[in-house]
């Protein structure tokens, strides 16, 4: 069951720019926390569920005629042709063409296999293509998974369609393909625009580069250019990433993720490449942040939520306002949410009151689907106390803010009595000024909607036990 929230109470950080919050709020919060991508999140999928359970809820779906409600799609391409050391996604470093031609195959079978349970009718409203490196692909590549999407599904006209850029991977002429093909958003994966700190990291890409792309993105029409930065990185200092920012701003994209580096050698073997002496400490890497934060609410970008700011005029934002804001597997969306179809080794997808995730390994994936099995290997079934709580959490990290009297109405239960435990440990937050508690709502303010993870995961019942499994919450 959907909760109905009230009207957005949208904090004035995020109508009139990014304000840092004070440096000692940023340490305190310098602890691992869930993104919350999903709720619950994805450590808590089980074995147990398989492609059975997800078939269930795609039958589930069309008997209670959701099918009007368009899909979202997500097709992960896992390939890359050189390892970046920071990279903690699922990917397969190689040179070898042939081996993505033999993957596009394999995502054709699972498509017709995802498409025969959708049934007719079912209308796909967003794609993303994210990895790995989708650029990976050449032109022919992507023009023949387009056209499989295509002849399998049906597209909304006009939709959201979005991939993930390798800048070391594309040049005018291949930015012109992905326009005709229906692109309309690009991300550029810059990280860094010191030499240094990417030979640190084993992405070297002259800053040069990524201007004049930004520079053919413009010309061609796309609607929002997104740039990902990482704070924390190898050889990064004050002085460097100063730099970094300026070029930033100088750049201009329409969105921007800056991400924290989260320094996990033990269960991602990339990073053991990065020696932990060339790290910044803890207070520099607070110290960047704030002044990324600072630096960015100067050049007039709206703080999203997290890690994500955009221009006034970006859709991210204009959704922002108008508390339209929405959260998935790709991060923050202007796409209402709802359910998302996954397609590719280890891709991840909601239906209903389940997620779904595919076979980790190509041998796997493989093995699944010459089976004529779906690639589905774990997920999990929500509860209701998982779907409420759910509900709880993503109003606060898309609106900050939470009616009890809607929320309780929308889920049957008095909200005051079932959450009283967790309205007790908010105390702390409200002293520090991050959270405003009345008898009636939850409002996040400015200062809190920067560690807006920290207030989403006291109404978690279980992310607060497995820190270690996550990112740094700054």
């Amino acid at each position: 069951m959907q909760a109905t929230l009230a009207p957005p109470r949208i904090p004035d950080a995020a109508i009139h720019g990014a304000v840092a919050p004070p440096a000692d709020l940023l340490r305190e919060f310098d602890v691992p926390g869930p993104r919350y991508t999903s709720y619950p999140t994805a450590d808590r999928f089980v074995d147990s569920f398989g492609a059975d359970d997800h078939a269930r809820a795609v039958r589930l779906r069309r008997e209670a005629g959701a099918q009007a409600a368009p899909l979202s799609m997500y097709v992960h391409i896992p390939f890359c042709e050189s390892v970046c050391y920071y990279c903690a996604c699922n990917k397969v470093v190689t040179r070898n063409r042939e081996k993505a031609r033999q993957y596009l195959g394999y995502l054709a079978r699972e498509a017709a296999l995802q498409a025969a349970l959708t049934g007719p009718g079912t209308v796909v409203g967003q794609l993303h293509l994210g990895g790995g490196s989708p650029t990976f692909l050449d032109d022919a590549e992507i023009a023949a998974l387009l056209d499989m999407l295509r002849g399998t599904f049906e597209f909304a006209r006009g939709g959201e369609q979005s991939i993930e850029i390798d800048p070391r991977t594309v040049d005018t002429a291949r930015l012109a393909h992905l326009a005709r093909l229906g692109f309309n958003r690009v991300s550029f994966g810059v990280q860094d625009f010191d030499p240094e700190v990417q030979r640190a990291v084993h992405r070297v890409q002259p800053a040069g580069q990524v201007f004049a792309l930004m520079a053919d993105a413009r010309a061609l029409g796309f609607e929002s250019v997104n740039v990902d930065l990482i704070h924390g990185l190898p050889r990064q200092d004050d002085a460097s990433f100063e730099r970094t920012l300026a070029q930033l701003c100088a750049l201009r994209p329409d969105r921007i993720a800056l991400y924290a580096y989260a320094h996990l050698p033990a269960r991602f073997k990339p990073q053991r490449r990065i020696r932990a002496e060339d790290l910044p400490d803890a207070p520099m890497r607070v110290r960047m942040l704030a002044r990324a934060i600072e630096v960015l609410g100067q050049a007039g970008y709206v703080h999203i939520g997290m890690d994500h700011f955009a221009l006034p005029g970006d859709a991210l934002a204009v959704a922002r306002r108008q508390g339209r804001l929405h959260r998935d597997f790709q991060g923050y969306s202007a796409q209402p949410g709802g359910d998302l179809l996954a397609l590719g080794v280890s891709a991840i997808g909601r239906m209903g009151a389940t997620y779904s995730q595919n076979a980790k390994t190509l041998d796997d994936y493989y093995g699944l689907l010459d089976r004529q099995r779906l690639p589905v290997v774990r997920g999990l079934v929500l509860s209701r106390d998982d779907l409420l709580r759910r509900d709880v959490i993503m109003a606060l990290m898309c609106r900050g803010h939470v009616d009890f009297d809607a929320m309780g109405e929308a889920h049957a239960i008095d909200f005051r009595r079932c959450f009283a435990a967790e309205f007790a440990a908010l105390g702390p937050l409200v002293a520090q000024g991050l959270v405003r508690l009345t008898d009636h709502d939850i409002t996040v303010t400015a200062q809190g909607w920067f560690v807006v993870r920290a207030v989403a995961m006291v109404f978690d019942r279980y992310g607060a036990d497995h820190r270690e499994r996550f990112s740094r919450m700054v």
